[in-house]
């Protein structure tokens, strides 16, 4: 018979279900408490009923554990520090949107050399955010592939829709079910429009194609998320942290009968992607919080080491604590800043 089916497929290689991984990497009832009550706080943060100011700082990607278990050790002992005034939220990524090809992130491909060994990948990062979620740091990340929240959405405090999906009717609709709040980033050319839909959308009741514990196909059926928030994170041709930009998006979140809420990345084009850029963009946006509350947080791309370094085939020379992906920068840096910020928001 004339095949017709599976034609450029080489190989379909069976999960273990979210319910088996999650037995295997179970989370105890402590981290389920925490998990809840730092999503309560995030969502009042989001609302005004918690007047302190929300960031989301961390690395562009997690690519080496040992580095990220001493960044996560560091940032939870400033987090306390700060937690009067600020609250801190790291940044836990593991799936990277690609423009073309490149490094999809650990949950793709964890040994970083094309392996694509999924299954350990999302094994690695439940027990990550398991480990972060205990040194008591809220966790975020991005939810890229619909199928991955399955597996780790009960470790996860905040997420983010990002540039690339913000359109998505598959991703709003995964949104409009998530357990945590949800940011929707403007999109790549710098629209804001595109995130206020997607946001209108989430917050309905939705039923789409999805997966259920046991890993079946199933249809699923949601309330709607009422905790979302637009993201500011630049566009391709100019950034949106200034002043005329933000209340061009307040502008638009209230012709669209949404609450003025907005966070603003201080990363991506905000900075040109330029590290060096961030601390000013930063301090510009602690400005504007300071006049109008509607400014809830920031997003920072932080690691023990400025810069960033190719991801070559030989993993020897890679720098111990930098990026292999976006720039960010240095743990120096990253402090100045956050105590910046209690001083200041």
């Amino acid at each position: 018979m004339t095949p017709v089916s599976d034609i450029h497929v080489v190989a379909n290689t069976a999960l273990p279900s979210p319910r088996e991984m999650s037995a295997e990497i179970p989370r105890s009832e402590a981290i389920a408490a925490f998990v809840c009550e730092s999503r309560t706080a995030i969502a009042r943060t989001i609302s005004g009923e918690d007047p302190r100011f929300l960031l989301i700082v961390g690395p562009c990607s997690i690519h080496d554990l040992k580095g990220g278990h001493e960044y996560a050790q560091r940032l939870a002992n400033l987090a306390a520090e700060v937690r009067d005034r600020v609250l801190v939220v790291m940044r836990v990524y593991f799936e990277k949107p690609r423009t073309t090809i490149g490094w999809k992130g650990l949950i793709m491909d964890p040994h970083l050399d094309g392996t694509n060994n999924i299954p350990e990948g999302l094994r690695i990062a439940r027990t990550f955010l398991r480990d972060v979620l205990e040194l008591g740091l809220p966790t975020a990340t991005e939810m890229l592939d619909p199928i991955t929240p399955q597996y780790i959405a009960d470790l996860t405090c905040w997420t983010a829709i990002g540039a690339r999906t913000t359109e998505s009717q598959t991703h709003r609709q995964m949104a409009s079910g998530l357990s945590m709040p949800v940011g929707f980033k403007n999109t790549t050319s710098g629209a804001v429009q595109p995130a206020i839909n997607a946001i209108k959308a989430a917050v309905q009741r939705q039923t789409f194609l999805g997966i259920d514990e046991g890993g079946r196909a199933s249809v699923v059926t949601t309330t709607g998320n009422p905790d979302c928030h637009v993201i500011l994170r630049g566009g391709d041709d100019s950034p949106n942290h200034g002043a005329a930009s933000v209340a061009n998006a307040f502008a638009a979140l209230a012709g669209a009968r949404l609450p003025e809420k907005i966070m603003v990345d201080a990363s991506h084009a905000n900075c040109a992607k330029d590290c060096r850029k961030m601390p000013a963009t930063f301090r510009e946006i602690l400005a504007q919080r300071a006049t109008d509350k509607g400014v809830i947080g920031a997003m920072l791309e932080s690691n023990l080491v400025a810069g960033a370094q190719a991801l070559g085939k030989d993993r020897s020379p890679l720098v111990y604590g930098q990026s292999v992906t976006d720039q960010c920068i240095d743990w120096a840096t990253t402090e100045t800043l956050v105590r910046e910020a209690a001083e200041r928001a």
